[in-house]
C-alpha cells in the first residue's frame, strides 16, 4: 500500500463534521452522481470526487486561509487534469446547507465550465 493510499484512509476516518455532513448529502448517489471521498488523484488527495463529470469539491477550513498560494496551485494543477473544483468553507456547509447543496446540483446538472470558489453572497443570491 502506498502513503497516498494511507494517508486518504487515514482522512476518511478523521473527517470534519462539515466533511462528514457534506459526504451524508453525496453518498450513495443522493444528488444523482457517484461520488467518492478522500480520493486521491495523485499527487494530491481531494475532499469528494464525481469523476463522471469530472467534479471535485473542497471543503476548507481556516487552515485554508495560511495556504492560498498552495490551494491556488492543486487548484490548477486539478483544472489541468480537466476537473472542475468547488470550494466551500466549513461554515458556508453549516450555514447555507440548502445552497451548498443547490450549488453542487447545479454544478452536475449543467457542467458548469469552472467554478473555483463560491462565496457566501453568492449562494444566496
Amino acid at each position: 500500500m502506498n502513503s497516498l493510499q494511507d494517508k486518504a484512509r487515514k482522512l476518511r476516518r478523521n473527517q470534519t463534521d462539515a466533511e462528514r455532513w457534506l459526504w451524508q448529502q453525496l453518498r450513495a448517489k443522493q444528488l444523482g452522481a457517484k461520488f467518492r471521498r478522500q480520493q486521491s488523484i495523485p499527487p494530491y488527495i481531494v475532499d469528494f470526487v464525481c469523476f463522471e463529470h469530472k467534479l471535485i469539491i473542497e471543503v476548507d477550513g481556516g487552515q485554508h486561509d495560511a495556504q492560498q498560494q498552495y490551494d491556488a496551485r492543486r487548484t490548477k494543477f486539478l483544472e489541468q487534469q480537466g476537473y472542475h473544483v468547488v470550494r466551500f468553507w466549513n461554515n458556508d456547509v453549516f450555514e447555507n446547507k440548502e445552497g451548498v447543496l443547490q450549488h453542487i446540483l447545479t454544478c452536475i446538472r449543467e457542467k458548469i465550465p469552472h467554478s473555483n470558489s463560491l462565496s457566501q453572497g453568492e449562494m444566496e443570491a
